[in-house]
């Protein structure tokens, strides 16, 4: 069961650590070379980063606009061989009518083998069930975006409270039969995180938005963590990948792991 590796993963590793896996080729140092470099850019930043975490977190645009969905699957591969403990979220954001969503849903789980994956829930229960009958493997339910236009829909309001809200409660209450529901929430809307652990428990939350978006880490460790002190994702990306340009970027975005997860761990205590 994915939340069973999560939950091992958290505690063996004391870390609450998701490094994003979003290599932008403008970006991967020139050092990075060959028509795989995509791939040979993340062995090391996850070689260098893995200590630090408790999952990673690929996002699928990186790859599938140049053309390197199997980088993607190389990588995703390489987690499972070299780093066995690690949980990978596949950060797809997928959301279609069932028979679309159930080629999404194999696209994650049996073409890339990922332990779990991110989903969009706004048309509706229908759309998630081919995602959550993988009963072995997690689904990341989009609650409450970390960017300034989710609010636009996310926070409106409705006689039975804020859509964000509504969203938590029937992954709670509907759609986590399988116990296999987790949900996003960003680290940019702190007092939304602590809603949203009200209403799931200890549901696991994976929270973008800390580092480069400005999300408060302190008040997402007050806001979100479950009653045993887990219970949260916190996911970095480019403040890590690219913590370094130079030949040793990879140890930099190490060095940046480990940082960040001594600082979530200080809070944490």
């Amino acid at each position: 069961m994915f939340k069973d590796k999560l939950d091992i993963a958290w505690r063996k590793r004391n870390s609450l650590l998701c490094v994003g896996l979003d290599p932008d080729p403008d970006k991967i140092p020139s050092s990075v070379a060959g028509s795989d470099r995509l791939y040979l850019f993340n062995q090391h930043i996850i070689d260098a980063t893995a200590p630090w975490v408790c999952a990673f977190k690929p996002q699928i645009a990186y790859y599938s606009a140049v053309g390197a969905e199997h980088q993607l699957g190389q990588t995703i591969d390489y987690i499972h061989k070299h780093h066995p403990g690690v949980p990978v979220i596949l950060d797809a954001k997928r959301g279609d009518i069932g028979a679309t969503a159930t080629m999404y849903a194999r696209e994650a789980f049996e073409r890339y083998h990922a332990d779990a994956v991110t989903v969009n829930p706004y048309m509706g229960g229908d759309t998630l069930e081919p995602f959550l009958s993988y009963a072995d493997k997690g689904v990341f339910i989009l609650c409450r975006t970390s960017n300034p236009g989710s609010g636009d829909i996310q926070a409106l309001e409705t006689p039975a409270g804020s859509i964000a809200s509504l969203v938590a409660r029937m992954a709670a209450e509907r759609w986590n039969e399988n116990d296999n529901v987790a949900l996003v929430v960003g680290a940019t809307y702190p007092e939304q995180i602590a809603e949203v652990r009200k209403l799931v428990g200890d549901m696991p939350l994976l929270i973008p938005g800390v580092g480069a978006q400005g999300g408060d880490l302190k008040q997402v460790l007050d806001n979100g963590l479950d009653q045993a002190g887990y219970g949260l994702l916190i996911n970095a990306s480019r403040s890590i990948i690219y913590a370094g340009s130079e030949k040793d970027f990879a140890q930099r975005a190490g060095a940046e792991a480990r940082r960040l997860c001594e600082e979530i761990n200080s809070l944490r205590r």
